[in-house]
This record gives C-alpha cells, structure tokens and sequence, in this order.
C-alpha cells in the first residue's frame, strides 16, 4: 500500500471509533426522546443538543483511542485532549449561553417575516458528562476488540491483507 492509497483513511482506527460514538450518542437520543417524552422523533438525530452529547463522545473517544494507540504522554494525545476539552466547554458554556439569548429575543415582541431563533444550540452539563463517557466507552473496546475499519474488511475476507 503505498502511502496516498485512499485506503490508508480506513487504517485510521481512533478516527473510525471517534466516529462510531458520535453515532453511538446520536442514536441514543432517539431512545432519551422515547423514554422521557413517549415519542419517536426522528429529527433528534439532525438537531443540536439533547442527551448525550454526541460532540463530546466523538472527541474524547478519538482522543482515548489515540492515546491508547499512540501513548498517553504523546504530543497527539495531549494535543487530542486539549481539542476535546475546548469543545465540551464550548458545548456547555458558550452554546448554552447562546441558547439562553436566543429565548430571550425569541420572548421580545416579533418582527414581522422574522423567523424564532433556535434555541437548542448547547449541552447542559450532564449532558456533557455523559457523552464524554460514552466515547471511550465504545471507542477503546472498538479499538481493542475489532481494530480499524480496514482491520475488520481484512478479517471478514472482504479486502485482502495490503502489502
């Protein structure tokens, strides 16, 4: 495999798992929906905010992986760690504040052709926790157990092993 192959991107196990657990947490907001709310709502998985955060479990499940894979006192990990804590804060400080001003202008008197603000833009901070929990919940045993998406189309005889 020489080193521009396209498949060299499907090597990238903390990519892959990173990924997998912004799913993971974005599926999961269909099941929050149904059990607080008695609803199936669809559209949870395209809005922001809501329980977990799939923001916060695509950072730190990258950021665990890399560290699990390159070493915890690497320059990537600290680097990777760094990334995930600017978000999570930024999920659950500077976007909830957004949030909050944008139901105030909401609550002002209406301009007229003027659309209402969103106002789900942040993460409470429990919603922030649990989804940074849950990256490394499904990134390091994904990691460990099934390795890189490429790995596994290995494994399953789909691709053969790459030179």
């Amino acid at each position: 495999m020489t080193p521009s192959s396209p498949l060299l991107l499907f090597a990238n196990g903390p990519l892959a798992w990173g990924l997998a657990a912004c799913g993971v947490a974005q599926l999961a907001k269909l099941v929050v929906e149904l059990v607080r709310h008695g609803r199936w709502r669809p559209a949870v998985l395209i809005e922001t905010g809501g329980m977990p955060s799939s923001h916060s479990a695509l950072v730190t499940g990258t950021a665990a992986a890399i560290g699990w894979q390159m070493g915890f006192d690497s320059a990537l990990f600290a680097l990777a760690s760094t990334v995930a804590f600017v978000v999570m804060y930024d999920a659950a400080g500077v976007r909830r504040a957004a949030g909050t001003m944008a139901e105030r202008l909401n609550a002002l008197p209406a301009s007229e052709g003027l659309a209402p603000l969103k106002t789900s833009l942040g993460h409470s901070r429990l919603e922030v926790l649990v989804g940074g929990l849950l990256g490394p919940l499904v990134a390091l045993p994904g990691l460990l157990l099934v390795g890189s998406p490429l790995q596994l189309a290995q494994r399953l005889g789909w691709l053969p092993p790459l030179a």
